[in-house]
């Protein structure tokens, strides 16, 4: 087993990481920015190297920076998280080059796996549905055109290199084509440094579905059940929940096994997703293969108790998987939270800034993976997600209970969150009934406006008011701006002699 392990991320995945490195008895790096110098995930770790400025490309993005921080405290293995460099093929090839294990899919995976194209191909090949759509990509205007004639509109522009919604337009007709396709590469090339695209078919309302994997170095291959992943805003998901309220155990069955064969088809080794679209007419379709840990792998884990992040480790250092599908069994049901710094009364922009004051929820049944703390700044620099909260009940009806009341007492001030938001989702007629389809968002809350009531005015006041009285009022005894100290705070004590 490694002795010591870097995190190449940061925030609540990379406290996420270090927390199971911690329980194993395994050392580890954190790396962080000018931004994240006071960043949790800094302090959680080991040890902790600075890499350079808060724009990505200077810090989190830059290969031979993290590779050398690796070498500089002795690490034997890098962990990318998600995000960053994790579905990055050369960053995979350049630790394997430097004799550093990669904890994830090898790096020919992720680049035919990344290619959205040949992963449709690999598919095909597999016997595994896909949809309708193009197997390479396109740049002329002209051959985009006919085949959006050959699919019938509506359909969908997607970035060859990518995911995460970056890249992807709906085109309902040809004379939008065009202007859908430039504006669709750019931001492909920009997220990605690729911008090729291709066509797929748009279906109307699907599900979006997605099946957990892990995969040994010995041929060993289980899915860990699924995860409904359909409630979203721009293409990128904020609530997920398992088991999914659409699956009958016959569909799970047979989209099970087409996520292991999926796996199976690619050379797949260590933990991945297989995601797939499902129809209203219950067929589904493949999607894609995201090479790395989900935002939401916590649910899985909550219903399954299995430590998806042990597992990377233990495959990535050589060990056998011992787990088979009949031992795989799911629990009770779990919801997952994005809590994100931004603003769903402005299309969800981002809301960097101070947080002045935080509570954050517990409970039976709550886990809160969570990489802030009162008086952090929220960089503008990286993707605005602040923690995953997660609620895991006896069944659905236990688990909106539970997410209900932790959203009730999770309390972020000094930025723009969705928490107000994601309460009134949960309570919604639609999300109760399972009726959660990808067009959930605009069909059910494009025009979403918090109801500010007396009692959340007069929560706000007093936790206001007590925040700027601890801040005009000294403690006895110390000049104004200055805390007591805790050994000032337990009043008066003698110090005893042994």
């Amino acid at each position: 087993m490694f002795k010591k392990i870097l995190v190449a991320n940061r925030g609540e995945i990379a406290r996420r990481i270090l927390h199971t490195c911690r329980e194993m008895g395994i050392g580890t790096v954190a790396v962080y920015s000018d931004a994240d110098r006071k960043a949790v995930h800094v302090l959680d770790a080991d040890e902790a190297v600075h890499l350079g400025a808060a724009d990505p490309s200077e810090s989190y993005l830059h290969i031979d920076r993290i590779i050398a921080a690796a070498r500089e405290t002795g690490a034997q293995a890098v962990h990318p998280g998600y995000g960053f460099l994790a579905e990055n093929g050369d960053f995979a090839e350049r630790c394997e080059r430097e004799g550093l294990v990669f904890i994830g899919p090898p790096a020919r995976v992720i680049r035919a796996l990344g290619d959205k194209t040949v992963a449709r191909e690999t598919m095909i090949l597999s016997g595994v549905p896909v949809i309708p759509g193009m197997n390479r990509p396109e740049s002329d205007p002209d051959a985009l055109a006919r085949e959006a004639d050959r699919l019938g509109y509506p359909v969908l522009i997607k970035a060859a290199a990518g995911g995460g919604g970056k890249g992807m337009r709906i085109v309902q007709a040809r004379d939008a084509l065009h202007a859908a396709c430039v504006s669709a590469a750019s931001e492909a090339a920009a997220a990605f440094g690729n911008g090729a695209i291709y066509l797929e078919k748009y279906l109307a309302r699907p599900r979006h579905i997605e099946f957990q994997i892990l995969a040994d170095g010995l041929g060993n291959v289980v899915h860990l059940l699924e995860r409904e992943c359909s409630i979203q805003r721009r293409h990128q998901k904020i609530i997920e929940e398992t088991p999914s309220p659409a699956l009958t155990p016959e569909l799970r069955e047979r989209m099970g096994q087409a996520a292991v064969a999926a796996a199976r088809a690619s050379g797949y080794v260590n933990a991945g997703t297989v995601e797939f679209l499902l129809a209203p007419d219950g067929r589904f379709y493949f999607l894609e293969v995201n090479t790395r840990l989900q935002v939401e792998h916590p649910i899985t884990e909550m219903v399954t108790g299995i430590d998806i992040v042990r597992r990377q480790i233990e495959i990535a250092a050589g060990l056998p998987l011992n787990l088979t599908q009949q031992e795989i069994r799911g629990r009770g049901h779990a919801i997952e939270c994005r809590i994100y710094a931004e603003d769903p009364e402005q299309g969800f922009f981002p809301s960097p800034g101070t947080i002045v004051f935080m509570q954050e929820p517990s409970g039976p049944g709550i886990r809160n993976d969570c990489g802030i703390y009162a008086g952090f700044q929220v960089p503008v620099e990286y993707d605005p997600i602040l923690s995953k909260l997660v609620a895991h009940g006896e069944d659905r009806d236990a688990a909106i209970a539970r997410m209900l009341r932790a959203l009730e007492r999770y309390v972020i001030l000094g930025i723009r969150t969705a928490i107000p938001f994601l309460r009134d989702v949960l309570r919604s007629d639609a999300f109760r009934a399972g009726e959660t389809f990808t067009d959930f968002v605009p069909a059910h809350f494009s025009d979403w406006k918090p109801a500010r009531t007396e009692t959340d005015l007069a929560r706000l006041a007093y936790i206001a008011d007590d925040l700027v009285g601890r801040r005009e009022t000294p403690a006895p005894g110390l000049p104004a701006g200055e805390y007591p100290s805790p050994w000032q705070r337990l009043g008066n004590w003698q110090r005893q002699r042994a």
